[in-house]
């Protein structure tokens, strides 16, 4: 089977059901596993780069409310490479190419593909879609074994952290207008020991103000700002250091792209990591450069 990926997050899914060598292409922010960034890429992105956060914001409002994609689609190329399988999402619009304009074209070519797209709104979904995906491409064993495994993971992580108390979190996804994190992530929070102050789980992302993130009274704030590794978060979180300072919080920028942003199955490496920030005498450290912890100037201090 030939299989063409319009999401990061299907790309990591396929790569760890065993079927890197069935990719046969990717878009151009598939960037793990490693090998995955060989693979042809189908897609680009309309928004120019070297903007600021509220800059991005601006621009991605800007053509969605006109209606114009955030992202192009080389229909040449995909012709070209025949696939027998196109895998896609719609649960995000600023995400991926829209699931209308890829069905539109998969309609168009001389062999059509079979089209699956997957939109999970929490962790379990995103566990089921690595079983609906693997059926599909014909790997159910290697998926029935994915999902155990990340079973296994997570209700070692619940065990390791129960009774223990629950911290007051807020996870924002972007920082210039805030976002609250919302789909899996308040989900995440939960399982790792903590309670989400802000976000409700199976629920969107949404907007929100200082204000609002101030009186939710957070003990840790995490930064999890959409697509960005730690290095890129800690950076966009100290331009807004003020206001994390007001909420008296610890604040921790983590490696959204990899464990937050993308319903994939490093989605539990990022509750193994939410609850080692919650709990580090309960949970171990994850591997370096998953996370960091900032000084913000209150008065709370760096762990």
């Amino acid at each position: 089977m030939r299989i063409a990926s319009l999401v990061p997050s299907s790309t990591e899914m396929l790569f760890s059901l065993g079927l890197g060598d069935s990719v046969v292409a990717v878009t151009h922010e598939c960037d793990y596993p490693p090998q995955a960034a060989q693979r042809a890429h189908l897609t680009h992105s309309v928004i120019e780069g070297g903007l600021s956060a509220a800059e991005i914001d601006a621009a991605v409002r800007e053509r969605t409310q006109r209606g114009e994609a955030l992202y192009e689609l080389d229909e040449e190329l995909l012709e070209a490479l025949s696939p027998d399988l196109i895998v896609t999402q719609a649960v995000c619009e600023v995400c991926a190419v829209s699931y209308e304009e890829v069905k539109a074209v998969a309609a168009r070519l001389p062999s059509p593909p079979e089209v699956i797209s997957l939109d999970p709104a929490t962790l379990g979904e995103v566990l089921g879609d690595i079983s609906r995906l693997a059926g599909v491409a014909g790997a159910e064993e290697q998926g029935e074994a994915l999902v155990e495994g990340a079973g296994r993971r997570i209700d070692a992580v619940v065990d390791a952290v129960e009774g223990a108390g629950r911290p007051r979190v807020a996870a924002l996804e972007w920082l210039d207008p805030v976002f609250i994190g919302g789909h899996w992530v308040p989900q995440m929070i939960e399982l790792a020991g903590g309670e989400d102050v802000l976000g409700f789980a199976g629920e969107r992302s949404r907007t929100a103000d200082w204000l609002e993130v101030e009186a939710a009274q957070p003990d840790v704030i995490v930064s999890m700002p959409c697509g960005y590794a730690t290095e890129r978060a800690a950076e966009e979180t100290l331009a807004a250091r003020e206001r994390l300072a007001a909420t008296e919080a610890k604040v921790a920028a983590v490696d959204a792209s990899g464990l937050f942003s993308r319903p994939g199955p490093r989605l539990v490496d990022g509750v193994e990591l939410l609850a080692h920030l919650l709990h580090p005498d309960a949970a171990s450290a994850p591997p370096p450069g998953r996370f960091t912890w900032l000084d913000v100037g209150n008065s709370v201090g760096v762990p």
